[in-house]
């Protein structure tokens, strides 16, 4: 019996070593749009479920329930982010999660005393959760990942959850550094004015400070999809738009665009394009990527910088990075998004 259960034991080492092997090749093979739901849907094949929920969620507070500010979802409906903030206040398997960060927490059965959260649970078949938080300090969220299974399935056990929680450690290390590398900039010191969207609006992550402003400005804005007014400008990107009392620059990565916010300035110095090739430079891209990007000569963008350093008074990519996102540089000519 011993025998058997170290042989157990050892193939499903094997089988978890395979796991992140391949969540290890999927990081440098999917850019942040695909790489959770691909990495989860690997790892469904050694730890079964039946739908996913992940993504990042500020903490409740005294005066406001726990919010999903971005998500993705495996077998779940559109709405499902939605539904669920209408009980969030009242879900305590949600609380219990995001109190114990870097804890599994497992629940099973739809008897929650609040009766919301019970119809919620049962008309999705959330019979058995399965959910681990992180404290995700550069972006001052929390990151969750949630496994479901029906009523008709077993519960989560012991060694799942220690599968799950190891697994979800490489998960989010791989995610950061892929978050990091598109916005270039260092993360660990703080990313709380970034986003990174599709196209099409739907954000691959964002930061508390990004979502307090945009919250804000355009009441009733929900997160995980940015506002109409924001989106509608994705296709312009490289450009600067105001939004309120602070500006929003919009930086292409492939197929994403980069948000970064910056506080509104007293002393504006910069005309729009040079402060947008100013902001790409600091952000690591060489003259011919701007150039390319900004349609422009490097010659030109090479003149652009020249007057960017000239007028901010900087001497090096450093110091104009700094200089960049302080409240003083901010350029007057921008769009206007206002409510």
């Amino acid at each position: 019996m011993g025998e058997g259960n170290e042989v157990g034991a050892m193939a499903t080492l094997n089988a978890f070593s395979r796991c992140v092997l391949h969540l290890g090749r999927l990081a440098q093979e999917r850019d942040a749009s695909q790489f959770i739901e691909d990495g989860l849907q690997a790892f469904s094949e050694l730890v079964p479920f039946a739908s996913a929920w992940w993504g990042e969620m500020s903490a409740s507070e005294a005066d406001a329930p726990p919010k999903s500010w971005m998500h993705g979802r495996i077998n779940l409906p559109q709405s499902f982010a939605v539904e669920w903030h209408q009980g969030a206040g009242s879900d305590g398997f949600s609380h219990n999660t995001l109190s114990q960060p870097g804890e599994v927490v497992r629940e099973s059965g739809f008897d929650d005393l609040d009766e919301v959260v019970s119809a919620f649970a049962r008309r999705h078949d959330l019979f058995h959760a399965m959910c681990i938080t992180f404290e995700l300090p550069e972006s001052g969220l929390m990151f969750f990942v949630c496994l479901y299974r029906g009523i008709d399935a077993p519960g989560f056990g012991d060694a799942e959850a220690d599968l799950f929680s190891a697994f979800c450690d490489h998960l989010l290390q791989l995610w950061r550094f892929q978050v990091q590398e598109m916005i270039r900039f260092d993360t660990g010191s703080g990313a709380t004015d970034f986003g990174i969207a599709r196209m099409d609006g739907s954000l691959l992550y964002v930061g508390a400070s990004l979502c307090a402003v945009i919250q804000r400005e355009l009441p009733g804005w929900s997160g995980s999809m940015l506002p109409f007014e924001v989106t509608a400008q994705l296709p312009k990107a490289p450009c600067v738009i105001r939004l309120g009392r602070c500006a929003l620059t919009l930086s292409p990565n492939a197929e994403h665009v980069i948000l970064s916010l910056e506080a509104q300035s007293r002393g504006a110095v910069l005309a729009p394009r040079e402060r947008t090739a100013a902001l790409l430079f600091a952000a690591g891209h060489s003259y011919k990527e701007i150039a390319k990007t900004l349609g422009l000569s490097p010659a030109t963008v090479r003149t652009y910088l020249r007057n960017c350093y000239l007028q901010l008074g900087v001497k090096s990519k450093v110091e104009l990075g700094s200089v960049l996102r302080s409240p003083t540089s901010f350029s007057h000519d921008t769009r206007r998004i206002s409510h």
